[in-house]
């Protein structure tokens, strides 16, 4: 996008306009009322208030007010893409759940609580988390946190009030937080390098070429290429920055399963002794 304020202004406005014209051609109809925008920037990017961004005009009669925060496919974006909100969010509703089910938790057995963590809680918890890639260890410490409080639901007085939570979540076998990032980021790369992943997806990876000269590292043919280091920190969290860095660490004998069962199994297993045996 252009330094140019006044030409961003035009394009977004041009690109709304396209989407509503599309709309109109397949018979449907843009709200205006239910439709939010976000410009996304750096915390730098506008210089002066005057600068921002507050509305997008479609017509005379007819513009999309411009928000701090929107909802899309239920994942909250802020301007910046800290993502701080999704968070409260997710943890807010987590935090809502388990105070729900300590109420029963007097009747569940062991099994069925497991099975309830899975579907109530660890769900929100892996849904969209690919966007928590390399997010400041203090937010990914406060979804850690909900797990954490997961396993005390699980065990219940088993647990003591000071006690360590990490050899019963190593008991119960769920992977931590940041583990379970990776797990859904190489699982993305071993899917688009098998063409089952959707076809924009493929495009953001690039498997690694082969030297002419042969050394011992080259023989690996499941290495992804790193893109240039980009002008800003907040692009290392985009697919195409950590999906190299995250799929190269996997040991060899993994990255080269041909059934994808048996990649999630070797992969859990691996990221597991890294969050525990280490």
């Amino acid at each position: 996008i252009s330094e140019n304020f006044c030409d961003i202004e035009t394009r977004i406005t041009n690109c709304f306009n396209d989407i509503q014209n599309w709309m109109y051609n397949n018979k449907l109809k843009i709200n205006p009322s239910k439709t939010e925008c976000l410009v996304v920037s750096s915390r730098n990017n506008f210089a002066t208030e005057s600068d921002v961004i507050t509305e997008v005009r479609l017509s005379q009669s007819q513009s999309i007010i411009c928000t701090d925060v929107v909802k899309s496919l239920g994942v909250h974006l802020d301007e910046h893409l800290t993502l701080s909100h999704q968070i409260d969010k997710v943890v807010q509703s987590c935090y809502i759940t388990l105070r729900n089910l300590w109420v029963i938790a007097s009747k569940l057995s062991f099994d069925l609580k497991k099975q309830l963590i899975h579907c109530l809680l660890l769900s929100k918890l892996d849904y969209c988390n690919g966007l928590y890639c390399h997010l400041p260890d203090y937010q990914l410490q406060r979804l850690q946190k909900v797990q954490n409080s997961c396993i005390r639901f699980l065990f219940g007085k088993q647990i003591k009030k000071f006690d360590r939570v990490t050899p019963f979540l190593k008991k119960a076998h769920f992977l931590p937080v940041k583990q379970r990032i990776d797990f859904k980021i190489a699982l993305m790369v071993y899917k688009s390098l098998n063409n089952i992943a959707p076809e924009y997806l493929k495009g953001y990876i690039c498997a690694k070429g082969q030297l002419s000269h042969s050394l011992r590292h080259d023989k690996d043919f499941f290495l992804l290429d790193h893109p240039p280091l980009p002008r800003l920190k907040q692009t290392l969290r985009s697919f195409s920055h950590a999906a190299p860095s995250i799929w190269n660490s996997i040991p060899y004998d993994i990255r080269c399963s041909n059934e994808i069962s048996l990649f999630k199994k070797n992969l859990k297993t691996h990221l597991f002794s890294i969050a525990f045996c280490n």
